[in-house]
């Protein structure tokens, strides 16, 4: 089986002719632009951007006005208190495009310039045309804390400023000053349809402060498995980003990378189209080519996300391409969160399972390389995806059940170990649980049944296991809501929810004085 990068370069000097690809990479110059003082905050937003022309000459653009911008969605920056990544798709290219921010909708400032991403992906004779795609993107820094920003986007000849444009106007509200009780959410492996739209809304009604997608964004790339015969459309990201408009206009949409969304057109390690669609932190070991790896903090609660591909022996398609490097960048940031004042909780969110009984089972890759880490520094929640149903461990430490979490139980990590939650019920199609793994979730619980399952090992082979830590299990689409509460006993209140918004599971993660 090819790597990615080695797939990347057959698939650019073999199926398709060779051409230069303008990506995230190919930004020149830079802008520092700020906000008028009309219809603004009193402190002025600081606003770094670079930014590249669209592909085409001015005499191949539609009129200003004929397009209009759509998909928009937001980012924390490194400091989910002061700074914001705005980013949207525009279906043809457009002249100097921009952000208004303000206090107000019918106060927004002056023009922010954007940052242009132009995707090109190459065409496929006998199967698709080479497709075009235009990504923006502005970075808002110096924000206050705990404010709430409208802003719209536009280009020549479309202001949303304009009352005819004013529909399209959105919020978001930073980080506050100090920390306070807030709700995020998290759910993987989401696609396009009814489901995954269903939990768009559910998702609303919660009213999180931001949301984690921990990888398989929108299945653009069917297969998944790093081959040179994944089948693949770029015009797949276009609904994506419409359907989830709603929620991530106003909600920062924190993604990281699972296995669909490698994709070797753009880059060697399969990366270049998440960096043109996305701005994120930026923090991680290296944002150039590893995107979906940062970390922030919000509250009390830092974030770890961390890309699985790295270490995945089931998918091994780009196994290592970090070279150790996103292990070593990830103990840091442990003992870094560990050593900082506020952060009572962490929590590490990636697509693949550390431990699950469901189809695609459990990583020993991510055991090898992350699960040490997490028990050297009490990580207090882990988030998965790759599995599409909903399953949730009991406290573990060194691999075994250290404390029995039932529904409705609590545990402390330091003296229980980490409980694991695997969120794949996002809106693709589901899965199941082995024969001897019926079903167990709140109102519907089983005593706990000993589960023959297995774990992927080097050389994507797989090895049987019979465990006990399986403590809920539920085949269907569902969301994790999870309340971070600070104080001298803070606390997360973590919920698992049906796209009925009935509720599946509830647990407590406590740090007690």
């Amino acid at each position: 089986m090819r790597s990615t990068a080695e797939r990347h370069e057959y698939l650019n000097t073999r199926l398709v002719p060779r051409r230069t690809l303008v990506t995230a990479g190919a930004v020149a110059g830079g802008l520092l632009t700020g906000c008028s003082a009309s219809g603004t905050p009193a402190r002025t937003a600081a606003v770094r951007t670079s930014v590249t022309a669209a592909a085409g000459s001015s005499s191949d653009k539609a009129p200003g006005g004929a397009v209009a911008p759509f998909g928009r969605h937001l980012a924390f920056g490194a400091d989910p208190r002061t700074s914001m990544r705005i980013s949207w798709q525009v279906p043809a290219p457009v002249d100097r495009p921009f952000v208004r921010l303000g206090a107000r909708p019918d106060g927004l400032g002056e023009r922010i310039g954007a940052e242009v991403r132009a995707l090109h992906t190459p065409g496929v004779a006998g199967e698709r045309p080479a497709v075009e795609q235009y990504y923006l993107h502005v970075a808002l820094d110096d924000l206050l804390p705990g404010t709430t920003y409208h802003y719209g986007v536009g280009h020549d000849g479309y202001d949303p400023a304009d009352p005819e444009h004013r529909a399209g106007l959105a919020s978001f509200r930073t980080a506050p000053a100090r920390p306070e009780r807030f709700t995020f959410t998290a759910f993987g492996d989401q696609g396009v349809g009814g489901a995954a739209a269903a939990n768009d809304s559910l998702l609303l009604d919660c009213r999180p402060a931001f949301h984690l997608h921990a990888g398989d964004l929108c299945y653009a790339d069917g297969s998944g498995q790093g081959r040179t015969s994944d089948a693949y459309d770029p015009t797949a990201w276009d609904p994506f980003f419409r359907q989830n408009e709603p929620v991530a206009r106003g909600v920062p949409w924190m993604v990281t990378t699972g296995n669909h969304d490698m994709e070797a057109w753009y880059s060697p390690d399969g990366y270049g189209g998440h960096l043109a669609r996305f701005s994120l932190p930026g923090t991680g070991f290296d944002p150039r080519t590893a995107p979906g790896v940062y970390a922030f903090t919000y509250g009390n609660v830092g974030v770890v996300a961390l890309d699985a591909n790295d270490v995945s022996y089931e998918i091994p398609a780009n196994l290592g391409y970090a070279q150790g490097r996103q292990t070593a960048w990830l103990d840091r940031t442990l003992k870094g969160l560990r050593e900082a004042d506020g952060v009572d909780f962490v929590v590490v969110f990636f697509h693949h399972c550390a431990y699950s009984t469901s189809a695609h089972a459990s990583d020993g890759g991510v055991r090898a390389e992350w699960v040490p880490l997490f028990a050297r520094y009490t990580v207090d929640l882990v988030v998965n995806g790759h599995n599409h149903v909903y399953e949730r461990t009991d406290a573990l430490r060194d691999g075994a059940v250290g404390r029995v979490v039932p529904v409705g139980g609590s545990t402390d990590p330091r003296r229980d170990g980490t409980v694991y939650v695997t969120a794949g019920g996002g809106g693709r199609d589901l899965y199941g649980f082995p024969a001897d793994a019926p079903e167990s979730y709140e109102g519907h619980e089983r005593e706990g049944d000993a589960i023959g399952t297995f774990h992927w090992t080097r050389g994507g082979r797989s090895a049987p296991e019979t465990v006990t830590w399986s403590r809920v299990r539920y085949r269907g689409f569902s969301l994790l809501s999870v309340e971070a509460e600070p104080g001298p006993a803070p606390r997360l209140t973590v919920s698992a929810l049906a796209s009925d918004g009935g509720r599946v599971d509830h647990f407590e993660v406590r740090r007690g004085v």
